[in-house]
């Protein structure tokens, strides 16, 4: 039962130290005055120490921890910034993640509200009030005395209370802002329009003296247009001053409004408005599958397995509008940053303003903006990456992971959560419909629907009647073999020349960025590495340089070996800058788009990137990962996947599904409409299993094997994985604190489960630390593994090493370069 404000005199408050041993609740006396305020979520500023920190509201105890207990100073919200909703589910993140609970509620929030900011009031209409008791239209009229007020100021009049503040804010007679820095959160405008009536307007421009040309003219514009507003700046076209503008504010006639506006991160732009297609037999089937429980409330998750092209999109936009016609809400999620352009045109195009986006593409200022429209209920869909799964709703219907077995679903820094499992607590939490939809379900999905943990829905056929494309597997041996040195095989290259008389489109795909991928010496055989890491450096022909991608370190481009000072030094292998350079010297003309990392750095790079190519102003769209899936132009009819190898020798255990999963999805982008489409893949491993099943779409056999494999070797989802990595600038501590740990932990494993190490990390050094891992396998579910699980959680409280960290992560091996080529 939800406390009363009378009942409310405890706190329990998560205090901002994201440290194992202060990781609890704290009790804090609620002062009188900010009871009717305090909720669950509320933020608040509380003595911590001797230092003033913020917290988080968690709930109301009965009765005190400690005899003695320090009163909250301040709350910091009108609204509390997070549901009650959010609060329990930041809990289980920590317990499920072992982090700190304050690091998981943290994450919740948009980066704006995590700095320092100040808070003001100033009044909604300065005409509002003649229905409010007299005492408050006597307060309204002291607001009036200046354009906006400190909420300390305020406080200080009499009568004003944090209840009344609270109040007026709901019924908009104040707007508070929050300040962060010298920046506002909130973007405003200035507004002028009259104060007065028409005939009073004509009575105040018969007392203007003539001289007062400008006066009189802004006074007969409105008195012909008595309901019109316009901005200053528009006024100041026509001539009119300031000083004009602000005599006839202080004589009543005129009055400036400053009104809120959202910072809208696709203003200026219209979306076209769609209306729902006639679905397919195999859609309507997979739409009733969603919108049975989804009626009925009940949770239920749903792996909608669907080819590319099969309309998996559109059976998502009339599962939403069921949603929200019966009251409801939905989060839909998609992979990466390039997914979502494409992505917002499709829903904002059905839903319009309903819509918010949130991915990290966007400024601070418009992320925030986007989360407080769904915050304040303005929006009833969002749309984006994947920390979009905290979207602050208060009752989801729907939740929708687009692609689910992107890797990028998986946050590589605390919280280590993935978002497909928040998404799932938080289907359960609201009793609604988790749809995770792919044409290459993760391994995990698709043995839990095969085996009835998940509804199992298949799309097999694509909706423009189009077969998927046969699949040439182009052996690069053989190539060799033959003399050909080029980066192409004479198949792909042949098909790229027919592709352009044709006058269609290319989709190149080389899973690296760069010119190529690494230098090395002939004479002496060695590779240029990163100082700082063990691993070789990247050659970026643009600036002449070699970049470590893993810690940001470049040099100039060498002109002798560094180890032996011979000259005969080459940079060796492909990127995606050398492939752009080889495409022009092979086919003059051919216009290129290139997309990586390096290209896509700027704000709003990829939808100029793809609305580009969607216009038909290239030929080829050239690029790694980010270009493999999601994206549907009807031109394009060849797909050439560069080197299919890349991520076959990767030391993890989902390398053979990775690939497999990349083949698929990027040879779906081709002959998606009306234009017959045609892969082309080469590899120098065609006999890998991956790539056979992959070319030959069986995909059945492919998780069979894979299944097979898993369980063999104990990996998930026949068992769970914990990683945790060691990481300190002494070799030798790094390996001690390994040995230590593995020690400590063997005598709490249950029976059965399985401690592998410790050993190097795959890449045994970043950023001059040394990596030392240790893997746990247990069959045991992970709740019930408590000894153990909470002896992981203290190793960061008991290393007693200020230079050692620690790493721990479940069901993900730790991060490697692959997330920095995928941002989120």
């Amino acid at each position: 039962m939800a406390a009363t404000d009378t009942d409310k005199r405890i706190a329990a408050v998560y205090v901002e130290v994201a440290v194992e041993g202060v990781d609890r609740p704290f009790d804090y006396e609620i002062p009188e005055k900010l009871r009717p305020v305090i909720q669950v979520g509320s933020r608040v500023r509380v003595p911590f120490g001797p230092r003033k920190l913020l917290g988080y509201v968690v709930g109301f105890p009965a009765s005190a921890s400690t005899p003695r207990l320090k009163s909250i100073l301040d709350v910091m919200d009108i609204k509390p910034a997070l549901t009650p909703e959010l609060v329990r589910l930041a809990e289980w993140v920590a317990t499920t993640y072992l982090c700190p609970v304050v690091t998981a509620l943290q994450a919740m929030l948009p980066a704006v509200l995590k700095g320092k900011y100040r808070r003001v009031f100033r009044l909604a209409d300065p005409e509002a009030g003649p229905l409010l008791p007299q005492e408050e239209r006597n307060l309204l009229e002291q607001l009036k005395q200046k354009r906006e007020w400190s909420q300390e100021a305020l406080l200080n009049l009499p009568g004003v209370t944090l209840p009344l503040l609270r109040q007026w804010v709901e019924e908009g007679v104040l707007i508070a802002e929050e300040r962060v820095g010298d920046r506002s959160t909130r973007k405003t405008r200035i507004w002028i329009s009259p104060a007065v009536s028409r005939e009073e307007l004509v009575k105040g421009l018969e007392s203007v003296p003539a001289r007062a040309e400008r006066q009189r003219e802004l006074l007969q514009h409105f008195i012909q247009h008595p309901q019109e507003q316009v901005q200053p700046e528009l006024l100041a076209q026509f001539g009119v001053g300031r000083s004009s503008l602000d005599r006839l504010v202080e004589k009543g006639w005129l009055k400036r409004e400053e009104r809120e506006e959202y910072r809208d991160p696709f203003g200026g732009r219209s979306f076209t408005q769609t209306q729902p297609l006639a679905l397919t037999a195999e859609q309507q089937q997979a739409f009733a599958a969603i919108t049975e429980p989804l009626e009925k409330y009940r949770w239920q998750p749903v792996l909608l397995h669907g080819v590319t092209g099969s309309g998996k999109t559109e059976v998502y936009l009339q599962a939403i509008e069921r949603a929200l016609a019966n009251g409801r809400e939905a989060i839909v999620l998609v992979p990466e940053i390039s997914l979502t352009p494409q992505m917002v045109r499709r829903f904002k195009g059905r839903f319009g303003e309903r819509v918010a986006v949130l991915h990290s593409g966007l400024s601070d200022g418009e992320r925030y903006d986007e989360w407080r429209k769904i915050r304040q209920g303005e929006a009833q869909v969002a749309v984006g990456a994947r920390s979009a799964i905290f979207a602050p709703f208060s009752n989801l219907g729907l939740i929708i992971i687009d692609e689910e077995h992107e890797s990028s679903y998986k946050q590589d820094e605390q919280p280590r959560y993935h978002a497909r499992d928040v998404a799932m607590r938080r289907a359960e939490e609201h009793g609604a419909v988790l749809v995770m939809g792919s044409a290459t379900p993760s391994v995990e999905s698709y043995f839990k629907a095969r085996t009835g943990a998940f509804a199992w829905v298949t799309m097999t056929q694509r909706v423009q009647g189009q077969p998927l494309p046969p699949v040439d597997v182009v052996d690069m041996r053989e190539e060799l073999k033959e003399g050909n040195r080029s980066i192409f095989s004479r198949t792909l290259r042949q098909e790229l020349e027919g592709c352009l008389q044709r006058e269609e489109q290319a989709v190149l795909l080389l899973n690296r960025r760069g010119f190529s991928t690494f230098v090395l010496c002939r004479d002496c055989g060695e590779a240029v590495q990163c100082p700082h890491c063990d691993i070789s450096l990247t050659f970026h022909r643009t600036n002449q340089t070699l970049r470590c991608h893993y810690c940001g370190y470049a040099e100039p481009m060498p002109q002798t070996c560094p180890s032996c000072n011979s000259a005969h030094i080459r940079y060796f292998g492909v990127g995606t800058q050398r492939v752009e350079e080889e495409l022009a010297r092979l086919m003059p003309g051919l216009r290129v788009i290139r997309m990586d990392v390096d290209t896509t750095g700027r704000k709003g790079a990829h939808e100029r990137l793809l609305t580009a190519f969607g216009e038909g102003k290239a030929d080829v769209l050239l690029g790694t990962q980010m270009i493999a899936k999601g994206l549907d132009f009807p031109r394009v009819s060849l797909v050439g996947v560069i080197a299919a190898d890349t991520m076959l020798h990767v030391p993890d255990y989902r390398a053979g599904e990775r690939t497999f999963q990349l083949l698929t999805q990027v040879s779906g982008r081709a002959g998606r409409h009306e234009i017959a489409g045609r892969v082309v893949v080469q590899t120098y491993t065609p006999e890998h299993e991956s790539i056979r099943l992959a070319a030959s779409h069986e995909v059945e056999e492919f998780y069979r094997q894979e299944c097979r494999m898993r369980k063999i070797h104990r990996y998930p989802p026949f068992s769970h994985v914990v990683t945790c990595l060691f990481s300190h600038p002494d070799r030798t501590r790094a390996t001690q604190a390994g040995v230590r740990a593995a020690q400590a932990l063997r005598p709490l494993l249950p029976q059965g489960t399985e401690l592998l190490g410790p050993v190097p990390a795959p890449i045994p050094r970043i950023q001059d630390r040394y990596r030392i891992q240790i893997m746990i396998k247990t069959e045991t579910h992970m709740n019930e593994s408590t000894r153990w699980l909470e002896a992981l959680r203290q190793l960061r409280e008991q290393k007693g090493d200020p230079d050692l960290r620690i790493i721990i992560d479940r069901d993900g091996l730790v991060p490697t370069a692959e997330s920095i080529e995928q941002p989120n």
